[in-house]
């Protein structure tokens, strides 16, 4: 533990000077992009819609979390804190950067794109403009902090594999979220119901897996960390497995209550419509189980090498 805190002595040194020009200026600017996003999309009212309520409690995470950040580093505070603080704003930054970007598709293709002219579309087309440099900005600091503290001997969990798939994982849970707001989708059928289990204990999951590497807290388990991941994510891709073969068969198998055709869907065939249709968002929900299957099965195969293939 000792040589670990020598090698990263410097790191700790340099947090006092992490409130240089350019770093001030990303911050506040990501703070006016989102705050902004977030004042366009709520001054809408009812007519934000359930994506536009995730896209709204995207914006307003990111806001409150950078200004936290912002408060953290102004007052010299990163030193009370019993881990490494460059791992705390890269790994937002990366989340914060997705999480925009993923607010921006979801909310053009499930909502902007059905709205007449009007100035509530007017709004969200603001709104999107703003999320989208707000994702740039976020890029922008991700490669800024990787410069600062030299994250190139040093490496940073979200930049590793298993990092990278954990991101991915959980971002695409949270997407997954945002479709299943609707609760028409599933409450009817207590199969549909254990696959939104499904996605809430596997993003549990992979939430802790993170903390856990990020708050170097791996070393307070039973196990070693391999073996647990090993677990884990043999328990997600067991889970997830269950959810790729449930919820298309419970959504689109005629048989079992299901809409095989969108034009059987009424919510599809109305040209007023300002939100995305319910056989669109079951469609969705079942092309990012599979993606997100993907990604646990090649988590799996990263840690089970780790565990059983020696070198």
């Amino acid at each position: 533990m000792t040589t670990t805190g020598n090698q990263f002595t410097s790191l700790r040194n340099s947090d006092v000077g992490v409130w240089t020009g350019r770093g001030c200026c990303l911050r506040l600017l990501q703070v006016l992009s989102t705050c902004i996003a977030l004042s366009l999309v709520a001054s809408m009212g009812t007519w934000r819609g359930d994506i536009g309520n995730f896209s709204l409690f995207i914006w307003c995470f990111c806001f409150a979390m950078t200004l936290i950040i912002i408060i953290v580093e102004w007052f010299g505070l990163q030193r009370r804190f019993p881990f490494f603080w460059y791992n705390v704003p890269i790994t937002f930054a990366c989340y914060f950067a997705l999480l925009c970007l993923s607010a921006s598709i979801t909310y053009t293709t499930t909502f902007v794109q059905f709205l007449p002219l009007s100035p509530n579309r007017d709004r969200a087309i603001a709104a999107i403009t703003f999320s989208c440099i707000a994702c740039v900005l976020y890029g922008m600091e991700v490669a800024w902090i990787w410069d600062w503290y030299e994250l190139g001997s040093n490496p940073c969990y979200v930049h590793t594999i298993p990092g990278l798939l954990k991101v991915l994982e959980t971002l695409v849970a949270c997407v997954i979220f945002a479709f299943i707001s609707n609760t028409n989708l599933y409450l009817h059928q207590p199969a549909l119901v254990w696959c939104v289990v499904v996605y809430s204990i596997c993003f549990i999951q992979a939430a802790v897996a993170i903390l856990l590497k990020l708050f170097k807290l791996k070393y307070t388990l039973p196990i070693p960390f391999p073996i647990f991941q090993v677990g884990l994510t043999l328990l997600s891709v067991i889970f997830y497995s269950s959810a790729m073969v449930l919820w298309p068969l419970y959504q689109f198998d005629e048989k079992l209550g299901g809409q095989a055709q969108r034009s059987s869907d009424g919510s599809c065939r109305d040209d007023l419509t300002y939100y995305v249709c319910a056989w669109d968002q079951r469609l969705a929900v079942a092309i990012l189980t599979a993606i997100n299957l993907l990604a646990y099965m090649a988590d799996l195969v990263y840690w089970a090498r780790q565990v059983f293939v020696k070198d």
